[in-house]
């Protein structure tokens, strides 16, 4: 029996990456990668971060996080702070966590990248999957379009969260997305 290919997961949460490593990890080795700069505030960031170490010590998988650069996402999406959910800032800033996924995947010799984005009913699945053809194309490390929403994957991240404790947010991340029911810890 051979080896498995490697594969970077790019991760937005823990409970997130729960079905979609388990089913990557069938075909390939998975190493995640958690870029985070676009979750605000630090507090939010931090609850993130310590719940995908502690999955990632759970099930004994490697994560690389990404340095925590909240200024430079928010230069990157700068004039975009009043689209609405889904709109232009949604775009950049998939486009932001697709690209950073896939130059290290490339720093690594890593020869594919996929995302855990598409596990969430609330995201444009074809919007995600275009970018990362795009990106693809561009940086020469091939994007692995899985929609792990489809046979009830989002419900099944949501059971596996549970069992295993996982924090579990109530938006994306970022400052923008925080409705004016919800205080910027997340909290209603």
């Amino acid at each position: 029996m051979g080896k498995k290919p490697k594969i970077l997961l790019h991760i937005c949460c823990a409970p997130d990456a729960t079905y979609p490593f388990s089913e990557l990890s069938k075909e390939f080795d998975v190493i995640g990668y958690f870029y985070g700069s676009n979750i605000h505030p630090i507090e939010e960031y931090e609850r993130r971060k310590n719940a995908l170490l502690k999955l990632s010590k759970k099930w004994k998988f490697p994560v690389i996080f990404e340095e925590y650069r909240p200024n430079r996402w928010f230069k990157e999406v700068k004039g975009l702070e009043m689209e609405p959910e889904g709109g232009k800032r949604c775009e950049k800033c998939f486009y932001i966590q697709l690209e950073k996924a896939a130059i290290k995947a490339r720093e690594l010799g890593i020869e594919t990248f996929t995302t855990t984005l598409t596990i969430s009913p609330h995201k444009n699945v074809e919007l995600i999957n275009s970018i990362g053809r795009k990106i693809s194309e561009k940086l020469g490390v091939r994007f692995l379009e899985r929609v792990f929403r489809k046979r009830n994957g989002f419900k099944k991240s949501v059971e596996l969260s549970r069992k295993l404790n996982l924090y579990r947010q109530n938006y994306c991340g970022c400052i923008f997305s925080i409705g004016k029911e919800e205080k910027q810890d997340g909290t209603r």
